[in-house]
C-alpha cells in the first residue's frame, strides 16, 4: 500500500506535529506550508494523497482542492477545518473532497481516516498500472497476464510459436486457456489482419470443417479439443492442410494425442502434422504467485463489462485462493472473479493444504506482489515489506523467486 501523505497546513507546529503523527505510523509524510509548495507534488503520478488545512493565506485548502479535481479527480483529499467550522468543510465534500477531519482531532482518528484514503488511492493506482501494462506490448503481453517466470515462458513460446508459421498443437489442463492462447499466436502472426475462426472438434462434419476452412482463408482456424474430431473428418482435415496452404492450423486438446493416436482413435498422419510446434500451458498450481494477479485481471474485466465499480480485494482473500487447487484452472477463477465483481463474495478455500503450506503460500504471493509492484526492483521491494536485504534475499530463494522475472510486469 502507499504510505505517502501531503499535508499542507501553514502554521509550522501544528504541520510538525501531524507529520510526526504520520510517520510514528510508519506513513510517509510530505510537508507543504502553502499551495504554492503543494502544487508541484498534485498530479495522476502522485501515489499518496493529500491531507490539507482549508484556512490559509492566499490560496486556500479549496483552491487546492480544486487543483486537484483539474489535475486527478481520483486523488483523495482529506481537509482540516477549524472547531465548529463543519459547514465549510461539509461544502468541500460537495466540492469533491474524501472526508473532513476537526481539529484538533485524536491521532487515532487521524488515522483512521487517511488509512482509508491510502488504500483507496492504492487500489486508484494498482489498476491504473495495470491498465497501462495491457496496453503496453504485443498481444502476448496484453492478454497471457502473470508476472511467473512460468507465465514469460509461455508468453515467448507463443511468439516463438507466431513466428514459425507451422501448424500448433497447444496441450493444457480443462480451462488453462487453450483457445486464448491460440488467439495470441495468429495475433502476433503474419495473419493476424485475417480472420480467427475457432471450431469445436466434437461432432464437426467434413463439410462444417470444410466451410471452417473457408471462414478462415489467409487467417487462422482453431479446433478446439481436436482428440474429439470425428474420423471422417480427420481424412478431410489430412487433405485440406494440403491443399488450403494459406489457412493456418492450430489445434488444441487436453488428452494425450500420440497416445489417442497408438489407440487408433486419431490418424497418425494428422497427428504427426500437428506435432511438429507443441506449446504446452501451465495449470495455475504450477504458478501460484500469479493467482492474484489475474484474479484481480478478471475482477476488473468483469467490473469494466458491468459498469461496475472496481472493489477493493484484500490480501486474506488472495492468501485463500492461492491455496486452492484450481483443478478448473484460469476458467474456473475468472468465475470466482466475477462472482467477487458483482459482491457476491467469494468461495471459501477448502483444507487441502496444512498451516506451514499455507503460511508458505501467502509468504511466496507477497513477496511476488511486491516485487511485481517494484518492477523487479529487489531493493524496493524489500523496504515495502520493511525487510533487512539479507531476509529478503534469503526468502526470495526459498520461494525460488528471482527479481530478474519480475521487470517489466
Amino acid at each position: 500500500m502507499t504510505t505517502k501523505v501531503l499535508l499542507v497546513d501553514d502554521d509550522r507546529a501544528v504541520r510538525e506535529a501531524l507529520g510526526q503523527t504520520l510517520d510514528l505510523a510508519g506513513l510517509t509524510p510530505v510537508l507543504a506550508g502553502s499551495y504554492i509548495e503543494a502544487k508541484d507534488h498534485i498530479g495522476p503520478e502522485f501515489a499518496g494523497i493529500v491531507l490539507s488545512d482549508i484556512r490559509m493565506p492566499g490560496k486556500d485548502g479549496f483552491a487546492l482542492l480544486d487543483l486537484v479535481q483539474k489535475r486527478d479527480a481520483e486523488l483523495p483529499v482529506i481537509l482540516l477545518t477549524g472547531e465548529g467550522d463543519v459547514p465549510t468543510a461539509v461544502r468541500g465534500m460537495a466540492a469533491g473532497a474524501f472526508d473532513f477531519l476537526e481539529k484538533p482531532c485524536a491521532p487515532k482518528d487521524l488515522l483512521a481516516v487517511v488509512e482509508k484514503a491510502l488504500k483507496t488511492r492504492a487500489l486508484v493506482m494498482e489498476n491504473r498500472a495495470l491498465k497501462r501494462e495491457l496496453k503496453r506490448g504485443d498481444a502476448a503481453a496484453r492478454m497471457l497476464v502473470g508476472a511467473s517466470a512460468v507465465a514469460e515462458g509461455l508468453r515467448e513460446a507463443a511468439r516463438a510459436a507466431a513466428r514459425s508459421g507451422a501448424e500448433v498443437l497447444i496441450t493444457g489442463a480443462p480451462g488453462a486457456g487453450n483457445s486464448k492462447v491460440a488467439e495470441v499466436i495468429h495475433l502476433l502472426s503474419a495473419a493476424a489482419p485475417r480472420a480467427f475462426v475457432k471450431l469445436p472438434a466434437a461432432h464437426l462434419a467434413p463439410e462444417a470443417l470444410e466451410a471452417g476452412f473457408a471462414r478462415a482463408e489467409g487467417g487462422t482456424l482453431y479446433l478446439d479439443e481436436v482428440a474429439d474430431l470425428p474420423q471422417p473428418a480427420q481424412f478431410a482435415l489430412i487433405e485440406l492442410l494440403e491443399t488450403r496452404l494459406g489457412t493456418r492450423l492450430i489445434a488444441g486438446t487436453y488428452r494425450d494425442l500420440a497416445g489417442e493416436a497408438r489407440a487408433g482413435r486419431f490418424h497418425p498422419d494428422l497427428y504427426w502434422k500437428l506435432d511438429g510446434v507443441k506449446l504446452r500451458i501451465p495449470s495455475l498450481s504450477e504458478r501460484p504467485e500469479d493467482i492474484p494477479i489475474l484474479f484481480r485481471h478478471y475482477v476488473q474485466m468483469a467490473c469494466e463489462q458491468s459498469n461496475l465499480a472496481m472493489p477493493a480485494i484484500p490480501p486474506e482473500l488472495s492468501a485463500r485462493l492461492m491455496a486452492r487447487d484450481w483443478p478448473g484452472n484460469a476458467r474456473a477463477l475468472m468465475s470466482e472473479a466475477m462472482r467477487f465483481a458483482m459482491g457476491l463474495g467469494a468461495e471459501e478455500a477448502p483444507e487441502t493444504l496444512g498451516l506451514a503450506e499455507r503460511m508458505a503460500q501467502v509468504e511466496r504471493m507477497l513477496l511476488a506482489e511486491a516485487l511485481t509492484r517494484a518492477g523487479g526492483n529487489a531493493t524496493e521491494a524489500a523496504a515495502a515489506l520493511k525487510l533487512p536485504r539479507k531476509t529478503f534475499y534469503d526468502k526470495l530463494a526459498r520461494h525460488a523467486l528471482r527479481p530478474e522475472d519480475f521487470r517489466g510486469a
